[in-house]
């Protein structure tokens, strides 16, 4: 590859369109901006309503480019799961939205590239502590309750389940 050129943008997922800021970006630099949407769109979908940082590197002497899609703050994920539109302002009493613990493990799993967990039940943990921050609650229960139970082993049927797709390398 030659001389590439990075270019970062934030899409909603699914609906990139070739108006700006990718039209106008990209055309200059001699790409085919219809595929290039395409691309986006193609590895976006799962993140419908959702704005995501996509990374477009673009060869410009071949013209070629890659798309590296990036992931939602967990935030956003919990929301959407929660079918909420924004956190509590006051999350100890006010809750915007239950997930159930199911929710919370693929959300976990979706973030294991950014977080910093070595094991499911560390990330699970780490996704519940944001729910709780944000609101939501988990099977109808505070996340601070559920954390606790899966300390004690309660959801371990459930973790072994996702533990092998855990453990894949990213």
């Amino acid at each position: 590859m030659g001389r590439k050129k990075t270019i970062t943008v934030q899409v909603e997922g699914g609906k990139a369109n070739p108006g700006p800021p990718l039209g106008p970006t990209l055309s200059p630099m001699g790409v085919n901006v219809a595929k290039v949407v395409e691309a986006i769109n193609e590895k976006t979908k799962q993140f419908e309503g959702m704005t995501i940082p996509v990374k477009i590197i673009v060869d410009m002497d071949t013209k070629e480019f890659e798309i590296e899609v990036g992931i939602p703050t967990t935030t956003a994920l919990l929301l959407r799961a929660a079918g909420a539109s924004e956190p509590s302002g006051d999350p100890a009493h006010k809750k915007v939205g239950d997930v159930s613990f199911e929710k919370i493990v693929e959300i976990a799993l979706v973030k294991k590239p950014q977080l910093l967990a070595k094991t499911l039940k560390g990330a699970v943990k780490t996704i519940l502590g944001s729910a709780r921050s944000i609101g939501v609650t988990v099977d109808g229960k505070d996340p601070k309750q559920v954390s606790r139970e899966v300390d004690e082993g309660l959801y371990d049927e459930i973790l072994a389940k996702y533990e092998e797709e855990w453990e894949k390398e990213v």
